[in-house]
């Protein structure tokens, strides 16, 4: 069972440093909230590898790949002979390829976006009204055993507040 943990802080600061201490101590579910960017937020919460970029190519390699398979089908299943021609002649399919190729990589990329940004949000996760004001915010989702580690965490970075909430399974 996991929990949510949510520190509220009345500085940028505090709660950047909260949330390095947080994933220097393992916790990899950490979530900011600001009511502006701010740039030790983010630098606190690690660089990390976008899984975008894994989908993109999957749809160009799929959108290729259909881009020369449904000419080539087509023109197997109704042949037109002209000129003694080959039937199949990749030139002519390179732009109908390049084209899917393009359009299954721009699919693909909303869709990757989306899934690891967690778009649509079936689940709520806890959230203040302040934090779209004056305060910012760090959640931990952890196990229930680490539940107090990362309270301490939060309390050692001189949070204002401190809740703790059921989660998921």
């Amino acid at each position: 069972m996991n929990v949510h943990v949510l520190g509220v802080f009345d500085a940028a600061g505090k709660a950047a440093d909260a949330a390095r201490r947080l994933r220097t101590d393992g916790f990899a579910r950490v979530t900011t909230y600001a009511p502006a960017f701010d740039h030790n937020l983010d630098a606190a919460l690690g660089p990390g590898k976008s899984p975008v970029r894994a989908f993109t190519l999957a749809g160009g390699i799929l959108g290729c790949a259909l881009g020369f398979a449904f000419p080539i089908y087509t023109v197997l299943d109704w042949p037109l002979i002209t000129g003694g021609k080959a039937i199949v002649s990749l030139p002519p399919f390179v732009v109908i390829a390049f084209e899917l190729t393009i359009l299954f990589a721009a699919l693909m990329t909303v869709a990757g976006f989306l899934l690891s940004s967690g778009l649509p949000r079936l689940r709520q996760a806890p959230y203040d009204a302040r934090f779209s004001q004056d305060r910012w915010g760090v959640l931990v989702t952890c196990a229930a055993e680490r539940a107090e580690a990362a309270r301490a965490h939060l309390t050692q970075a001189d949070v204002e507040e401190v809740r703790v909430g059921e989660g998921t399974r």
